[in-house]
């Protein structure tokens, strides 16, 4: 291809909306423009990279048995009331109503039409397992779009869904997507770890998130250096960091006039944070029942934590609402006496034998000298949020918490959806059974913005050899001059017989303006035509080696071209081997 009359437009400077590198990058570098919040076009540039990623994607699933179909997005809202999903994805679920005033939604994943195309067409045992896949838009609602395609309202998913007879045919299944998704993206040359993760919304048993490091990240995940434990801050567990409590001679109630944080009052109190006991008032939102989540006060509530204990998706009480239950204003309520009617549960890091203190459940007062052991706590629980330091629950040593990027996820669905919907089978008995099943996401934006973060320099993307636009570009410093229009022709003819994807700079603009925009796309080998052919001889180099260039003849370019482009792979396929199939 040719730059002369691509689209392929350059920016100098950072949008001034971009936070993250990712973001600002693929903007500037032409790949993507916003049409509106969390809507984003594909410029030719970025298409192709995502067309790369895509033909990876692709290739994995269909090697481990995937059959691709395409489901509508469109859906109607009866299949997703069947599940309960319609009240549980709340606002982030796009609804809208047709000209005959039929209720639909945009779907954001389609668990509900799988299970439902399943309860048509699958009968018995012998239909099963199967793997279906889609590559498609996903719409989520999002309240705050942001971080460029990290965090948008449109989006491409790679999603795929197992039918299996039983759990061990989806252990099966769900190891051998583990497999696929490793292969994918160490094909997409990114650098990520597999970590233990919350079901959420989706439900079922089991899920593990595929994660790349990345300040640009808006998870935080747990890692233990020593035995390789990870997981999710949503489920991560370890041993609390131990703290010296201050001894509270008696019982009391204190006033504290408009002190509400914990910060606040245990510096009032003369007490360590951690000798504070939050106390926290949440609803179910299935039966809108309070609960007093009780929080040693140098950690915070893991709602997802909470969501689970509990069965289901919870909110923060109202101010009216706590004050209506409790008689008291948030940030003075706590458990002492607290009305039967609210159950209490508690975090297990809080010693039951150290004396705290907490809201009075009166305003602008707080108690202190109680134990847990002493007063009403109906149920405990790890319902913290990991900090780092805390010791891993597998060997002890000291956790590092990083932020991350979700690039894809798995889950163990179980009967969740099928149960609900009615998606059975006969087994080899005769017998109606749920179909057991698993879901698995990639999203392919995602792919595209964490290699970018991984790689980038000051100058701009350093693109994988594998999901990079183009595998090569010439860039002809003088097309106007024969000798350098007639090198850069060879050079390109030549590549693309022999099946290279190459791009031309064929632009009459100055040399550094196409140095710029070459070092922007990050197109990993560079062939520059310069003055040196003169001599007979261009400049060969490496995108992410920008200062080792090689000088070759004219006619030796193509065939150095194809060493460093076979470099390139041999590096990615030889950690491919290291990738066991179950």
């Amino acid at each position: 291809m040719r730059v002369r009359n691509s689209l392929f437009p350059t920016l100098k400077e950072d949008p001034s909306d971009a936070e993250v590198i990712s973001h600002k990058l693929m903007i500037r570098a032409g790949l993507i423009r916003q049409l509106a919040a969390g809507l984003y076009t594909f410029l030719p540039m970025g298409w192709r990279a995502m067309l790369k990623a895509i033909r990876i994607i692709r290739e994995e699933m269909d090697a481990i048995g995937g059959q691709e179909i395409y489901m509508p997005a469109l859906n109607p809202v009866e299949l997703w009331e069947e599940t309960g999903r319609a009240k549980d994805m709340g606002e982030i679920l796009f609804r809208f109503r047709d000209r005959k005033e039929r209720e639909l939604v945009l779907a954001p994943t389609h668990e509900e039409i799988i299970a439902d195309i399943a309860r048509r067409e699958i009968r018995s045992f012998r239909d099963l397992p199967q793997i279906w896949y889609q590559i498609q838009e996903k719409f989520r609602d999002e309240p705050r779009s942001r971080f460029g395609l990290l965090r948008v309202r449109e989006f491409l998913m790679k999603d795929s869904y197992s039918l299996c007879a039983d759990w061990e045919q989806l252990d099966e299944i769900y190891k051998l997507h583990e497999y696929a998704y490793r292969r994918i993206f160490t094909r997409c040359g990114l650098k990520f770890v597999v970590v233990g993760a919350s079901t959420g919304l989706m439900g079922g048993k089991q899920s593990q998130e595929f994660m790349v490091e990345s300040d640009a990240g808006e998870d935080m995940t747990a890692f233990c250096e020593k035995c390789g434990y990870a997981a999710n801050t949503e489920i991560a567990t370890g041993t609390p960091q131990p703290f010296e409590p201050v001894r509270i001679a008696e019982k009391k109630k204190v006033h504290t006039p408009d002190l509400r944080t914990v910060e606040e009052v245990s510096e009032f109190l003369g007490l360590p944070p951690a000798q504070m006991l939050k106390s926290l008032v949440y609803v179910k939102v299935s039966d809108g029942k309070p609960v007093m989540v009780l929080i040693r006060g140098d950690y915070q509530l893991n709602e997802e934590k909470l969501a689970q204990h509990l069965g289901g998706a919870v909110r923060p009480a109202t101010a009216d609402e706590v004050l209506e239950w409790i008689g008291a204003p948030i940030g003075f309520v706590g458990p002492v006496d607290l009305p039967e009617s609210i159950k209490i549960i508690a975090d297990d890091a809080f010693p039951r034998d150290v004396p705290f203190a907490t809201g009075a459940n009166k305003e602008d007062y707080h108690v202190m000298g109680y134990k847990l052991d002493e007063i009403r706590v109906d149920e405990w629980g790890d319902f913290r949020t990991i900090k780092e330091g805390d010791r891993c629950p597998n060997c002890g040593n000291p956790l590092k918490v990083r932020k991350t990027i979700e690039i894809g996820h798995i889950f163990k669905l179980g009967t969740k959806y099928s149960e609900a919907m009615g998606a059975t089978f006969l087994d080899s008995a005769g017998n109606q059974k749920p179909i057991v099943m698993g879901s698995y996401g990639i999203g392919v934006g995602r792919i595209l913005a964490a290699a970018i973060e991984l790689y980038a320099d000051e100058s701009g993307i350093v693109w994988p050899i594998t999901i990079a636009p183009f595998e090569v570009i010439i860039t002809a410093i003088d097309i106007t001059k024969p000798e350098i229009k007639k090198a850069s022709e060879k050079i390109y003819g030549k590549l693309m017989d022999m099946g290279v994807d190459v791009l031309l700079d064929d632009r009459d603009e100055r040399a550094g303006v196409k140095f710029k925009d070459a070092d922007l796309w990050g197109i990993p080998i560079r062939v520059v035509v310069g003055k040196k052919v003169a001599d007979g001889l261009v400049e060969v180099s490496l995108r992410k080696k920008p200062d080792e260039k090689i000088a070759v003849k004219i006619d030796d370019a193509p065939k150095k071209v194809l060493e460093l482009r076979e470099i390139l792979y041999r590096e990615i396929d030889e950690k491919l081997t290291n990738i066991e199939k179950p």
